[in-house]
């Protein structure tokens, strides 16, 4: 109850506006709980972003379900699907004007990104190794620019992504697949 309000509370207030007293008052749960388990605001909107916000984890290598596209598809899809209408997707405008101003926040934010566009990242170098992708094709920077047109349409625009349209982003940044 207490990260699902914390994310709420960024979401709706921002980071600068949020309050441990605020997510005390939106959870029903004492100030006091909410300080022995998490001593400050940041360590609390971390532990809710890194608990509450489940990414699909496709395997790779001999174990994976579906080829290196499949898994991008599928990772890039939970994106778009994240970023249309939920809690997550409006606390990313207050977090990152927060990365702006607090080093901490900075930190944080950079980092918790980092993790969870490696699991992308991995699922194109795959592509890349198992010749399904161009050789040419850098996994990092075909990973950042398959989620930032998800980003940019949430904060620039206010109007997200359609999730129908990754495959057509797919195809426009990574080309389209073998069987196309």
């Amino acid at each position: 109850m207490v990260r699902q309000a914390a994310l709420e509370e960024l979401g709706d207030v921002g980071y600068g506006a949020f309050t441990i007293e605020s997510v005390a008052a939106r959870s029903g749960v004492a100030k006091s709980t909410i300080y022995r388990h998490w001593p400050g605001k940041l360590p609390l909107i971390a532990d809710a972003l890194e608990t509450l916000n489940e990414q699909p984890n496709p395997t790779s290598g001999a174990e994976a379900e579906g080829d290196p596209r499949e898994r991008v598809e599928q990772l890039v899809r939970h994106l778009a699907e994240v970023f249309v209408d939920s809690t997550l997707s409006a606390c990313i405008p207050a977090l990152i004007e927060a990365a702006e101003r607090d080093p901490d926040v900075r930190q944080f934010h950079h980092r918790y990104n980092r993790q969870r566009r490696q699991v992308l990242v991995d699922a194109i170098a795959e592509g890349v190794a198992t010749g399904e992708f161009r050789p040419e094709l850098d996994p990092e920077i075909a990973a950042i620019a398959l989620v930032g047109p998800i980003i940019y349409r949430r904060v620039m625009t206010g109007r997200p992504l359609d999730p129908d349209h990754v495959s057509t982003l797919i195809d426009t940044v990574i080309g389209p697949s073998r069987g196309r």
